[in-house]
């Protein structure tokens, strides 16, 4: 009776996320999930040296810096679902932008991160962009003002919602920086300003760039206005790390900072096109640095694979909050936060349907070391814009120069009309230019990643696995 007895419990536990870093109730920490807006990793802690970024390099040094993290979808609302229920959003129902006519939401019965953590004694709160709905399921305690093109300004707003309590704090801290917005006609072609202003933001040291010194990436255009736009991105990413500087000084000042973990990352990738909205690298692949004050190690750099749709287990085990796996399609990295290689994290799964709400074109992907495969499940449509993408003028330059011209490595026809399948060798084809589904030398390849992609969306409810069978 008593070996049933231990085996039950043994039983239970295992069903529930579990990490070996035990958290006292009377010790538990407080939690930061600072979120941006369109933000590739480009970082001087990422290699990027061409961006001044201190305050980030010096958080990665403070912390782990994951080299293989990805988001789930390229699109802003569906991204920040996935992140807050820690289930695809072709399950939690928020397929594309929640705002305005676009009207997407979540079902209701969806239990998200901030209700767990409230239900498990946290005080929670949020400042910034928001973009998810409905409110019952995205609850937190505090809504905290300030201007989310200002993170510096939004870091002095939550000075009060930090000071210690007898409960621990969960703080959601979104930038509206990079995303696009505004114009600069004050300066040479006119480029996107990515949130930046001729006379800068109170409390900020803007960062001003030359064109001239921007590293343009492989899958854009090296032409004037692209890096007339990717000095204002530069310009904008440089205000976020400002605001983390000033966050972590808030903490200090609190004398919470050592009890305090701060995960810092984005919703997507960079929002030009061949970025934003598409299941290629540069749209799924996203920084992330977690300083955890517990972990003995710093300044680690972890090769996992990881992917938002891990950020709510993550922090409930983070929080010592026991949760069912199976309420989960992702899984706590926790308990491999201190390695640097750790096995059995090699492979990361995505699923894109909207963004707004005119771009239907549902993909999903299998993201392994070497190879990817994307099934573009609409593919005899053409490839849909975000409307800022669309009128970007980095992508009209040379859009208005016919099909044939090229846009990074792709001309712009082949980025408009896409395959149904393509199977890239990232190992060899990096900026993923050679679609290998058509080789007879790789059909047992392309077999196989079609059955592990069927295989996620069965395990995930993905309701678009019919239509492996008709259409």
């Amino acid at each position: 009776m008593k070996q049933r007895i231990g085996f039950l419990a043994l039983a239970i536990v295992s069903v529930f996320t579990f990490s070996p870093i035990s958290v006292a109730a009377e010790t538990r920490p407080n939690i930061i999930l600072f979120v941006t807006d369109d933000l590739s990793p480009d970082m001087g802690c990422y290699g990027n040296d061409a961006v001044k970024t201190p305050n980030l390099d010096a958080l990665a040094s403070d912390g782990v810096r994951f080299t293989n993290a990805f988001c789930t979808t390229a699109s802003c609302s569906a991204s920040r679902s996935v992140i807050l229920t820690g289930l695809h959003n072709h399950k939690n129902g928020h397929y594309g932008h929640e705002h305005a006519y676009h009207h997407f939401t979540s079902f209701a019965k969806t239990k998200s991160l901030p209700v767990r953590l409230n239900a498990a004694g946290y005080r929670t709160g949020r400042i910034g962009k928001y973009h998810v709905a409905p409110e019952s399921v995205y609850h937190f305690d505090e809504v905290l003002t300030g201007n989310s093109r200002n993170a510096v300004e939004m870091a002095n707003r939550v000075q009060s919602f930090v000071k210690p309590d007898e409960k621990p704090f969960f703080l959601y801290f979104c930038t509206s920086d990079p995303h696009r917005g505004g114009s600069r006609p004050d300066l040479p072609l006119n480029p996107n300003a990515f949130g930046n202003k001729p006379n800068g933001y109170p409390g900020v040291d803007e960062v001003l760039y030359s064109p001239d010194d921007v590293i343009v990436p492989p899958y854009l255009p090296d032409t004037p206005i692209c890096r007339a736009e990717l000095a204002q991105y530069y310009q904008s990413v440089s205000r976020i790390d400002q605001g983390m500087g000033r966050l972590a000084e808030v903490l200090k000042q609190a004398g919470v900072w050592e009890n305090t973990i701060v995960i810092f990352t984005s919703d997507h990738g960079i929002a030009f096109p061949g970025g934003k909205t598409t299941q290629y690298e540069p749209g799924l692949s996203i920084p992330m640095l977690v300083r955890d004050p517990r972990m003995p190690e710093r300044g680690t750099v972890n090769s996992a694979m990881i992917s938002l749709v891990d950020m709510t287990p993550t922090i409930l085990d983070m929080a010592g909050v026991k949760a069912p796996k199976k309420e989960f399609h992702g899984r706590s990295f926790l308990p491999i936060l201190g390695e640097q290689d750790p096995t059995d994290w090699d492979v990361v799964y995505g699923s894109h349907t909207f963004h707004e709400i005119q771009m239907y074109y549902p993909m999903r992907t299998v993201r392994q070391r070497q190879y990817k495969l994307i099934w573009n499940i609409a593919h005899p449509l053409p490839y849909p814009f975000a409307s800022d993408l669309w009128a970007a003028p980095t992508w009209q330059a040379q859009y208005d120069q016919g099909p044939d011209t090229m846009y990074g490595k792709r001309t712009v026809g082949r980025y408009i009309q896409r395959p149904e399948f393509e199977l890239f060798d990232l190992q060899a084809d990096p900026h993923e230019t050679n679609n290998l589904a058509d080789d007879p030398e790789y059909a047992d390849r392309l077999a196989k990643m079609q059955a592990e992609l069927k295989q996620f969306q069965e395990k995930t409810g993905d309701p678009w696995i019919m239509k492996w069978d008709y259409e």
